[in-house]
């Protein structure tokens, strides 16, 4: 190759590299509403004649770049389904790459998997998933894993048995995702919270926790706009509200509490001055609201957000409701299949409903969409072809209508194998559309000449003077003597980049206490002459905050010290300086559990029990009946976890108490006197009979050991803690695909008010 021809190459290649993205890269589309402005799409849409599909089922909506489909979906069985992100070639239906997981302590239940929808960067292509369980990762379009954090571990996020998860966002440089979490410090208190992480390295930019107590688990997706000079989303949440987060920098804006129970569906902007909402469960039918965007200025960030009553901005509602379905907006008119089937048109400026149209029994998860002036509109289950199939049985209906001011004149109508949660993607003459059973492409082969051009890039304001520093990541996770680096950038006043890549040796580093801490603690290390953060040689537990300054501007980061394997903690060195204060118990004296320990806040206490320091299940707060413990790091493998445990009760009431090893959780049930090994209890679950007595200690051990091939045993043992260890484990299984790696945890279910302790933990590699 001559120096001309490899300098045209490399310049291609460079053009290649630099072109943006075009697709359908999001669930909700380019306009962020269930729209395409695609002609030339298909009038009739027959479940027997498609172009193409695949069987992967799952509840997800495929996303559409370059010629390929991403989506979610399961394929396994039993112990060995798995989960995750698989890569199709637009046009024929190929399979090009896949990156599945497995499950783990999760509350899925029958085979709620793949809720979420992947997402594409527009400028690099990349994809992101989040799985059920809570891995959230970035690949490039080939498949190659960019990043992944297991947001169950790292920051506490619960599950629930309706297993709703949601869908990654991109902003520009963010990946923006959602969850109910309980993680540490401050944060410690479950709660609906955003997180924002860098697209390409996965580092942690900002966490938010803008609404009240969560009531449910939301996948309301987040809409992008601007709010006075501010790059916002406006969402619904798990605690009933409608929020408005600055999506720079995490800062809670405004929230109008709205229900009882957690919002769901989607909410839609309508002409830059009014959300449009719809809430509801299927047991308590709620309402479609609009509310006035508010004119509200938030003067200090770390109060959180202005709480406005719904009095305050409502402009109109009416007595639409669905519990997990969003509606679309198309110009005026809003679209929606409501709870009980009906597909529904509504002038957005007054609420009216124009009409209703039943098309089925109920609907679920599914939304419709928009395009080339038709509705594809899903149904859960096809009224005229319902059976009792379960989860992943039954049809579901497929309708294609022409909507009018009068009435929908439906233009088709066929039955699709495997239920509908999903939602259609019109793109390229095609319609892509999952079941429960499959991936299904209708229309035409080739090119579409009605494709619609790529919505344009949105023109940022400039950024105005420096006011606040953001620090890259902003929380850190470090062993003993581990070193961390920082991107420093400065904003704005309204969180726009005024200036990047300061030097870290520029700024004033000191530790920071936050004046609302309950526990007044400081993470062990310091920041060198290069501003760099290296933790304490000694190997402890510790954590804490930093205060960065650079003249006027502060910024902040959390970090967390762990000692590695091993791990030892008799809680003795605890001082017991708080008192209980609830109403169900005599004051007692307690300290708070470890700091660093993911999970722990509210849920376990260090109290004396029977003459020791141990860690001990609270019962105070129904909430918090259950407590999971994380307590190192997600890539630990191939270690031994042991430690003595205890249950309150009688012969008629116990509570449960365990062990988290890589993934399982090794348990010790009460009331069914048994020794249970598990992941996703109906993916992997088996007991063995343990009779066990309740006040009285036990120890509990558990090994866990892969093998190169994929494959792994889980073991466990449990005896008196005052007799000796027996040679023999109690109980020994094998799992196919097991887990090849995972924290180490603890865990109690106390729900009869009975408490569990547990002391004298200890986690070691396997010898």
């Amino acid at each position: 190759m001559n120096i001309q021809t490899l300098f045209l190459s490399v310049i291609l290649a460079a053009a290649a590299q630099a072109a943006p993205v075009t697709g359908w890269l999001a669930w909700r589309g380019p306009e962020q509403n269930g729209v395409s402005r695609e002609t030339g799409l298909p009038e009739q849409i027959d479940g027997q004649s498609y172009l193409w599909r695949a069987a992967f089922p799952g509840q997800s909506t495929p996303v559409v770049a370059d010629g390929r489909v991403y989506i979610m979906g399961y394929l396994g069985e039993e112990a060995d389904l798995q989960e995750g992100l698989t890569c199709f070639d637009a046009e024929t239906g190929q399979k090009l790459w896949e990156r599945r997981y497995n499950d783990f302590i999760s509350d899925t239940i029958y085979l709620r998997y793949a809720t979420s929808s992947p997402a594409v960067d527009p400028e690099t292509g990349n994809v992101y998933m989040q799985g059920t369980q809570g891995l959230l990762g970035g690949f490039d379009r080939d498949g190659k894993p960019l990043w992944m954090h297991s947001l169950m571990e790292q920051f506490g996020r619960l599950t629930f048995p309706n297993s709703r998860t949601a869908s990654p966002l991109i902003d520009q440089d963010l990946v923006i995702t959602r969850g109910i979490t309980a993680n540490w410090g401050g944060n410690g208190a479950a709660g609906d919270r955003f997180y924002a992480f860098d697209k390409k390295n996965g580092e942690l930019v900002w966490s938010s926790s803008p609404g009240d107590r969560p009531r449910d688990n939301s996948f309301s997706h987040p809409y992008l706009t601007w709010y006075q000079g501010k790059r916002v989303f406006i969402t619904a949440t798990g605690d009933g509200s409608i929020v408005c987060v600055n999506a720079r920098t995490g800062d809670a804006l405004w929230r109008v509490p709205l229900a009882k129970a957690g919002i769901n569906a989607t909410v839609l902007v309508h002409n830059n001055d009014k959300v449009i909402a719809i809430y509801g469960t299927p047991y308590e039918p709620g309402q479609m609201v609009a509310l006035k965007i508010p004119e509200v200025t938030l003067t200090n960030a770390a109060a959180g957000p202005i709480v406005i009553e719904r009095s305050q901005v409502e402009l109109w509602a009416n007595e639409l409701s669905t519990s997990t379905s969003s509606p679309i907006l198309v110009g005026d008119r809003i679209y929606v299949v409501n709870e009980k089937g009906n597909l529904c048109s509504i002038d957005a400026a007054t609420g009216k409903i124009l009409w209703k149209h039943q098309i089925g029994i109920e609907q679920r998860n599914s939304c419709l969409v928009f395009a080339d002036g038709k509705l594809f509109v899903p149904i859960l289950d096809d009224p005229k072809t319902k059976t009792d199939g379960g989860e992943s049985g039954s049809s579901g209906g497929f309708y294609v209508f022409r909507p009018t001011d009068e009435k929908p004149v439906e233009l088709s109508h066929t039955s699709l194998e495997g239920r509908c949660f999903g939602t259609p993607v019109p793109y390229n003459g095609k319609v892509y559309m999952q079941t429960t059973r499959y991936l299904y492409a209708f229309g035409k082969k080739g090119n579409n000449p009605g494709l619609a051009k790529a919505v344009p890039a949105e023109k940022w304001p400039a950024a105005g003077e420096i006011t606040q520093l953001q620090i890259v990541p902003s929380e850190v996770l470090l062993n003993p003597s581990q070193k961390a680096t920082f991107h420093i950038r400065a904003l704005d006043a309204n969180g726009l980049l005024a200036k990047d890549n300061i030097e870290p040796r520029e700024v004033k580093w000191e530790s920071y206490i936050p004046p609302t801490a309950r526990v007044k603690s400081n993470m062990k290390g310091a920041f060198n002459e290069a501003g760099e953060l290296i933790a304490a040689p000694e190997k402890t537990y510790s954590a804490g905050a930093f205060q960065a300054t650079l003249g006027a501007a502060h910024g902040y980061i959390r970090g967390r010290v762990l000692p590695g394997l091993p791990i030892k903690q008799d809680f003795e060195s605890f001082t017991l300086s708080e008192t209980t204060t609830n109403t169900i118990e005599a004051p007692t004296a307690f300290a708070y559990p470890p700091l660093p320990w993911i999970g722990a806040r509210f849920k376990f206490e260090v109290r004396d029990s029977g003459g020791t320091k141990a860690l001990v299940k609270t019962i105070d707060n129904k909430f918090f009946q259950r407590g999971t413990v994380f307590m190192g790091t997600p890539d630990l493998k191939n270690y031994t976890i042991q430690a003595d445990v205890f249950s309150e009760g009688n012969r008629r009431k116990m509570s449960e108490v365990g062990v988290i090893n890589q993934r399982y959780l090794i348990a010790l049930k009460g009331n069914d006197q048994k020794l249970d090994v598990s992941s996703n209890l109906e993916r992997l679950r088996v007991s063995v009979d343990f009779k066990w007595t309740p006040n009285t200690w036990y120890t509990l051990k558990s090994r866990v050991d892969v093998k190169p091939d994929g494959t792994g045993v889980v073991r466990a043992k449990v005896w008196k803690r005052d007799e000796a260890e027996p040679a023999a484990w109690t109980i020994e299984v094998p799992h196919k695909t097991a887990h090849q790696t995972g924290c180490p945890g603890l865990y109690g279910f106390s729900p009869q008010d009975m408490r569990i302790a547990i002391d004298n933990v200890m986690v070691t590699p396997n010898e």
